[in-house]
């Protein structure tokens, strides 16, 4: 556990991302101190509502020498923040354990096993600590279920996964779809609901792909105790006739054909993240390895006829 008296000090890249402010309002909750960010945006007014003094930088060069003259002058860093685009994980990750602070990344932590465990390398050459933010299994219906699953004998469950995002042309155009750097749809929007359903249900046996296209994809996944039909989509027109058209998202996961009802309790999920992170009982690299495995899997396989 951290054990400063003064506030635990961070520093963040990709500030100026969707997921920044989680992390943000995060630190802000757990009394921490955010005392430098990078972005190759500078579209980041939202610091003022958090961090108005933190410095902020554009160009890595001048970021990482701030960070190197603080150091140097006796100021400890306590944290490095990652929110920036998948594929950027790693070398990031990589920079902080160099640097000598633990690192807190999004998930997907990174898009590859290799890249999973050259970075185990680089926590045992650092002697620091890689967390990640798997905030589905702090989500008190998402725990309840994993302690009914695990007091049961069964391991026949039947579990359908759906989840359909409506995604503008902007996505098409972005990082976001190219596979190299995002991991496709199913890593992009998928790695959360195959971290809550490995966690629940166990290590994966078998994967089967029905659709594997730009804008969706499907397949089945054999698990230890559930067998996951799943449905991955940033299609509008996938999303179901019946909804209100003024929702752009739909998401299900029926258990044995009984909805798992989880649509609130998600505000506090990224402050309670890095309360555990503080007090040494965050998710770290072997708790994101089932996921990643899924992911790849996916990403790497060919859609069965």
């Amino acid at each position: 556990m951290k054990t400063n008296i003064q506030p635990l000090k961070f520093i963040l890249i990709g500030v100026a991302g969707f997921i920044a402010p989680r992390h943000l309002k995060a630190i802000k909750d757990v009394n921490g101190e955010l005392i430098a960010a990078l972005d190759k945006s500078d579209s980041v007014g939202i610091l003022d509502s958090y961090f108005p003094d933190a410095k902020f930088f554009t160009d890595f060069e001048k970021f990482d020498s701030y960070i190197n003259s603080i150091k140097n002058s006796g100021v400890t860093v306590d944290y490095l923040s990652i929110c920036t685009p998948n594929y950027l994980h790693s070398s990031h990750i990589q920079y902080g354990l160099r640097l000598g602070v633990d690192v807190i990344c999004e998930k997907p932590l990174v898009l590859t096993l290799n890249d999973l465990d050259e970075l185990e390398k680089w926590e045992s050459i650092t002697n620091k600590k890689v967390y990640t933010i798997l905030q589905l299994r702090h989500h008190e219906k998402i725990i309840y279920l994993k302690e009914k699953i695990e007091n049961s004998k069964r391991l026949d469950w039947n579990v359908s996964l759906t989840y359909i995002t409506s995604r503008g042309d902007w996505y098409l155009n972005s990082w976001k779809n190219e596979i190299s750097k995002s991991g496709g749809v199913s890593t992009n929007i998928g790695i959360h609901f195959f971290d809550m359903l490995s966690w629940i249900f166990g290590k994966p046996s078998e994967s089967i792909i029905k659709i594997k296209e730009e804008k969706k994809a499907s397949g089945k996944l054999i698990l230890e105790k559930a067998t996951v039909n799943w449905f991955l989509s940033i299609d509008s027109s996938d999303l179901p006739k019946s909804l209100d058209k003024n929702k752009k998202t739909f998401r299900s996961i029926l258990i044995d054909g009984e909805e798992l009802e989880f649509s609130e309790g998600f505000t506090e999920l990224h402050s309670i993240s890095y309360k555990n992170i503080i007090e040494d009982k965050g998710f770290g690299l072997k708790h994101a390895r089932e996921s990643i495995y899924i992911a790849e899997n996916i990403r790497n396989s060919n859609i069965t006829p």
